[in-house]
């Protein structure tokens, strides 16, 4: 197993990738959609972005070009120079397949251009793709005091029920102009067969670009949400995922916290279930404390998951993947943040080295 860190899009400077390799990070995860950009909430550096629930996290990247060779180069240069492996690349931005998530009139095209950037990501040699075909979105956090020592971490409470307006998804707008009204109603079994059409589309060609799509679960894995069905609430409709395009292209990118916050399953059998399919791209290493529709984020040591049995699991398994912290509990002290994931990546770093 390896150790990562994950980068968003304004944080690829030498300072962070620096503290990351400080912390004993060898690969990275970058997030190439940037939550602060087109008016959207500026958090500190690296801070997860939260937002209003109704008007989520700002702008999609609509005057944004897909993905170019020389620009993922030129990432993967200084992520090099700093002594980091660019690993996976990590969301889609909305602007480039809202049509695909909403079988809107654009989506042969965004099929299309979405089968591109993959193919520049192979000849990039960036050997996974995290996606989260998903309406909603990540939404409904809030950020409380219940972690450890009353630090801040994300939490949530009760579910949101206000529709979708029409422009926006993935809680991103991508059409500031979009006519009043709300995103039209839609099925669970219409989600799933735009999943079918996304995945018989791009998998052949991440197939022959050498790329994992790797399918992270429903933060929060509630069966609704704003009025609109999710993927995978509950550990077992990952086999459903699977089965809908069973190409060895089509990975999971493993939440551990998303995982045990959900209300069905044991979350060491779903380790072992998927770590022995040879089906985890990565894992996000995080801890929580409750299940929907009521949970926080813990310390990695300090939640309901026992994280050094996950690892014997995984080693069982020759599970070979990067684990990232993904995000942690704020600490006390004038760098919150950097206090918080350090101390994460320590207790990953020292758990990797106890348990060979």
């Amino acid at each position: 197993m390896k150790l990562g860190f994950g980068f968003y899009r304004h944080q690829l400077d030498r300072e962070h990738l620096r503290f990351a390799r400080q912390c004993g990070a060898t690969h990275a995860v970058v997030h190439m959609v940037d939550y602060f950009r087109g008016g959207g909430p500026h958090n500190p550096p690296g801070d997860q972005p939260l937002g209003s629930p109704d008007q989520g996290w700002g702008l999609a990247g609509i005057d944004r070009k897909p993905w170019m060779l020389e620009e993922l180069l030129g990432i993967k240069e200084l992520l090099h120079s700093e002594g980091l492996e660019w690993t996976a690349i990590e969301n889609l931005d909305p602007a480039h397949w809202h049509d695909v998530l909403l079988a809107g009139p654009r989506r042969d095209e965004q099929l299309e251009t979405i089968s591109e950037m993959i193919r520049t990501m192979g000849k990039a040699g960036i050997p996974v793709l995290g996606y989260n075909f998903s309406l909603a979105g990540v939404t409904n956090r809030i950020k409380t005091q219940r972690a450890r020592g009353g630090a801040v971490s994300v939490s949530m409470e009760g579910g949101n029920d206000n529709p979708i307006p029409q422009g926006m998804v993935w809680n991103m707008t991508y059409d500031p102009d979009a006519p009043g009204g709300d995103q039209p109603a839609c099925s669970s079994e219409e989600l799933w067969a735009r999943l079918k059409v996304f995945l018989d589309k791009v998998l052949p060609v991440a197939e022959e670009a050498g790329v994992t799509l790797a399918a992270h679960p429903d933060d929060p894995p509630l069966e609704g949400l704003r009025g609109m069905p999710r993927l995978v609430y509950q550990p077992n409709l990952y086999d459903r995922l699977i089965s809908t395009n069973p190409s060895r292209a089509s990975g999971l990118e493993f939440c551990l916290g998303t995982l045990a916050e959900m209300t069905e399953g044991d979350i060491y059998e779903t380790v072992e279930h998927y770590a022995s399919q040879n089906r985890i791209a990565y894992i996000h290493f995080r801890n929580v404390r409750g299940k929907v529709p009521s949970y926080y984020e813990e310390f990695v040591d300090n939640g309901d998951i026992d994280m050094l049995r996950v690892i014997r699991i995984l080693r069982r398994c020759d599970f070979q993947g990067v684990l990232i912290p993904d995000h942690t509990p704020q600490m006390s002290c004038a760098a919150p943040w950097h206090a918080g994931m350090a101390f994460a990546m320590g207790w990953m770093r020292a758990a990797l080295q106890a348990n060979p």
